[in-house]
């Protein structure tokens, strides 16, 4: 299976145990807003525009209202089981669902007590790896410092903003993904390079 449809399922089933008003790493939103800001990603192409088109939030926030009104359980399963929509067609859900779905499930496993890593396959690991050499340079751009990547199961190494002295972050896959997403709840992930470039690299507005 898929990353993108065992992470979908996975989010399903912990968005069950949880609750509708379980809270996420999402600011304020709750598993029940999240279900709805994915629902409305994948089945609302207007009521989505604001996620990309800072402007247009006002139309994905009215999408959201709406989507969440629904009954919880009626969402979760829409979710586990979409209808045919070009995000969810395979080409596209193995290129744009791994990490969107991985992060989102992680924001609300890690928003619970007690939240402890998964152990991911190597298969997983390196369908993130891979997404992350595609999209890092854009996650980290706001930082303007050199960064460079290292996982920490390999040693393999990927440049996302080359330059001197780079800052270098190590870690595993699915925990670099979540710190170059901005999560602050991350395993095992360690900085290395000019201590002022990392303070940068650190408070940037990551992931966007």
């Amino acid at each position: 299976m898929s990353l993108a449809r065992a992470e979908r399922h996975a989010l399903a089933d912990t968005a069950l145990a949880v609750g509708p008003d379980a809270p996420t790493l999402c600011g304020d939103w709750s598993a029940r807003d999240l279900l709805a800001h994915l629902l409305v990603r994948e089945h609302s192409p207007l009521g989505a525009a604001g996620i990309v088109l800072p402007p247009l939030a006002g139309l994905t926030e009215r999408a959201m209202r709406r989507t969440a009104a629904t009954d919880f359980d009626a969402l979760v399963d829409r979710f586990r089981h979409p209808r045919l929509t070009p995000v969810a067609l395979k080409p596209v859900d193995d290129l744009v669902n791994p990490v969107e779905f991985f992060v989102h499930h992680e924001d609300l496993r890690r928003a619970q007590p007690g939240w402890e890593p998964r152990e991911l396959t190597r298969h997983d690991h390196d369908t993130l790896w891979t997404a992350l050499r595609l999209m890092g340079r854009a996650l980290v751009a706001s930082a303007k410092v050199p960064v460079r990547l290292e996982r920490t199961d390999t040693g393999e190494t990927a440049t996302l903003r080359r330059g001197d002295e780079p800052v270098t972050v190590h870690g595993l896959p699915g925990e670099l993904v979540l710190f170059l997403h901005g999560r602050d709840q991350t395993r095992g992930v360690d900085l290395t390079g000019p201590l002022d470039r990392i303070a940068r690299l650190r408070g940037a507005d990551l992931g966007t």
